[in-house]
């Protein structure tokens, strides 16, 4: 077995963008020679963030880091173009012989390898071949509900729930292209119940695509719960385009990565009251917490959990004290930046937004 594999992609190198640390292993010069270079085969990923190719490569090479990640014989890395750059300029003071035949030698293979095919399966081919490896690609969990001829109204015409469709081709490049974006969006409302991100392959199921008017790939139409006869998406095709449509169409309040923002679970029908209970002496504010109760028992789905959570927090800030949601808020940020499950961070962000109102007002 080879004990490198270098690949470097583009005039320099194939850039790739997204966050894949758990499956692709992150280099940068303090792990560098450590990772690379010893008893293993290692292929090399150099890559900037805002190079249009790094993302329509993520994730394919994020199916070859998953397929790879127990094979202890090949490691599978990624390193910041920039840093590689200013580490080689280093080194050369030290041997710049050695130093430049490396990087000359690196920049012909960079062009050589600009011909290869830029799949998980070319890749993986590839590693197998250089590697002495036999690791067969993995088949990645995807958060996109995948709709056919028989699950296509039960789920895209419930009226409980939001849907925002893709109708897409698998020839397509543009659905190629917009694919581990959609996966993303899909992955950044999965915990939300009342949203679904799907797609349909409308060049197999064309009946479903005449009838809701699709002539071009992809088509994304959106279904809210009102309207099932469905909208067309106009917005943009980045990820923050995609959260901010489906916030503002849903009532929702995620980030690109899934998690509740600070507007998360605040009522404006409450904001006077809470400034009033805040505001109000001990004797007064039990007067003004009925006045919460009252408005609190007028809302229902959503709304009713997050009144739930006003009407708590008001009743301890009578029984602990005003200096209660600040001491709170406090405790809840420290159990944040824990490793804790997407369901208790959801909770505990929720109480410390709703906290906030009780401490700012």
């Amino acid at each position: 077995m080879k004990s490198q594999i270098w690949l470097a992609f583009g005039t320099l190198a194939l850039l790739l963008a997204s966050a894949l640390a758990d499956v692709v292993v992150v280099l940068t010069e303090e792990n560098f020679d450590k990772e690379v270079g010893q008893d293993r085969g290692a292929l090399v990923e150099f890559y900037a963030p805002w190079c249009g190719h790094c993302k329509k490569l993520a994730p394919e090479y994020e199916k070859l880091g998953a397929s790879f990640k127990k094979a202890k014989s090949v490691l599978i890395g990624k390193l910041f173009l920039l840093r590689w750059i200013v580490m080689n300029i280093r080194a050369y003071a030290a041997n710049m012989v050695f130093k430049a035949t490396q990087l000359f030698s690196g920049l012909l293979k960079a062009l050589w390898n600009l011909k290869r095919p830029r799949t998980a399966e070319a890749l993986a081919e590839y590693v197998n071949s250089e590697g002495g490896t036999n690791v067969k690609l993995a088949t990645l969990p995807s958060n996109v509900a995948v709709l056919n001829a028989d699950n296509f109204d039960e789920i895209v015409l419930d009226e409980t729930k939001d849907v925002l469709v893709e109708f897409y081709a698998p020839w397509c490049g543009h659905c190629k292209n917009l694919a581990p974006t959609y996966e993303k969006v899909a992955t950044a409302f999965n915990s939300e119940e009342g949203v679904v991100v799907a797609n349909l392959d409308a060049d197999k199921y064309r009946d479903l695509a005449e009838k809701y008017g699709i002539s071009g790939f992809p088509t994304l139409k959106f279904f809210p719960k009102a309207n099932k006869a469905g909208e067309n998406y106009e917005g943009g095709r980045d990820l923050d385009d995609f959260v901010t449509f489906i916030n503002e169409k849903c009532g929702t309040s995620r980030d690109a990565k899934g998690q509740l923002t600070s507007k998360a679970g605040i009522l404006s029908s409450l904001d006077a009251i809470v400034k009033e209970f805040v505001a109000a002496s001990a004797d007064e504010k039990k007067s003004v917490f009925s006045k919460i109760e009252e408005e609190v028992e007028k809302f229902t789905g959503s709304t009713m959990r997050y009144g739930k959570i006003y009407l708590k927090a008001a009743k301890s800030c009578l029984e602990k004290g005003a200096d209660y949601p600040k001491k709170e808020i406090e405790r809840l940020q420290r159990i944040l930046d824990k490793s804790i499950s997407p369901a208790k961070a959801d909770e505990f962000t929720l109480k410390k937004n709703i906290l906030s109102t009780f401490a700012s007002s």
